[in-house]
């Protein structure tokens, strides 16, 4: 199966919601353009920040079928689909209802409740899902902070290489930089490699990734498109003052309470998508004030997607 690299920016879009927690699926076709003007080229769906863990199976269809809808005859976006970690059934399932709307991709990350106890098992679980769909590209998202399976990625590789046809590579959000090399540069690069850490963009450049999944994506993509630029020139100063920037930004999020900030992003962009729902804790009215002071403090309105 010949699966080519992503290259670029991958949003990972946040689940639109109404004030009462439904979903606001209508949302999503604005959403989408708003990405593509700002040259975001793929979508992550229903992840960390999407909040695949807080929906329910027919919601997460929902979502996905609304994402394939309004995508469909763009062959320039791709949709990639998290399906989950706990339920390997769920997770086949997922996948198999995105294989029949269209979705391009799909992900999966380690079971977090009943821990893998070795590479041996965590591949074994890749490989039981992927087998469900071959006939689409199937990527791990290494994301140790929030699943607490921490084991090097380049021991994943190895197990899962020659096993799965389908298996393009990794959605890598972590901070080992020594283990991320060793994943780029195994097979002569063979797997796609996604770096998922925004604030530490231009370290993975500095190693060769040539593509990213992240949050920040989805109202900040100008500032990231600078940033590669910068890089791609050689202007390093210019592009250490540009992820600078972004973690000045990105600090937003720790100072207003986590990931639900992010829709608060959104909110000052135009793109209403709610809250999220519990057990995140949400952005009150006065916080929202003062946090919309600190974006103008920021100069966020130089940097923003439109």
């Amino acid at each position: 199966m010949d699966i080519a690299h992503f290259e670029g920016l991958i949003a990972a879009p946040f689940t639109p919601m109404h004030d009462n927690g439904s979903l606001n699926l209508d949302l999503i076709p604005e959403y989408y353009d708003m990405l593509k003007r700002n040259g975001v080229m793929a979508a992550f769906i229903c992840g960390s920040t999407g909040e695949g863990v807080s929906l329910s199976m027919s919601e997460k269809k929902t979502v996905a079928a609304a994402w394939a809808g309004c995508t469909k005859d763009d062959l320039d976006f791709k949709v990639i689909m998290f399906l989950g970690g706990t339920c390997i059934a769920d997770c086949k399932e997922l996948a198999l209802h995105s294989r029949d709307i269209g979705i391009y991709a799909v992900s999966f990350t380690a079971p977090f409740y009943f821990k893998p106890a070795n590479v041996k098992m965590l591949a074994a679980c890749c490989l039981e899902i992927a087998a469900a769909v071959p006939e689409l590209p199937f990527y791990y998202y290494h994301i140790p902070v929030l699943t607490g399976v921490n084991f090097p990625m380049i021991d994943l590789l190895k197990e899962m290489d020659g096993k799965a046809e389908n298996f393009a590579g990794i959605k890598y959000t972590h901070e080992d930089f020594m283990d991320f090399l060793s994943c780029l540069q195994y097979k002569n690069g063979k797997y796609d490699m996604m770096w998922g850490r925004d604030e530490n963009m231009l370290s993975a450049l500095v190693l060769g990734s040539t593509s990213a999944i992240g949050s920040t994506y989805n109202y900040a993509a100008p500032l990231y498109h600078a940033l590669i630029q910068a890089y791609n020139l050689g202007d390093m100063a210019k592009a250490r003052t540009l992820q600078q920037q972004s973690i000045e930004m990105i600090g937003l999020l720790g100072k207003y309470g986590g990931i639900a900030t992010g829709k608060a992003f959104m909110k000052s962009i135009s793109i209403d998508c709610g809250g999220f729902r519990l057990p995140v804790k949400n952005m009150s009215k006065l916080d929202f004030e003062a946090f919309s002071e600190d974006l103008s403090r920021m100069g966020f309105d130089q940097f923003c997607s439109k």
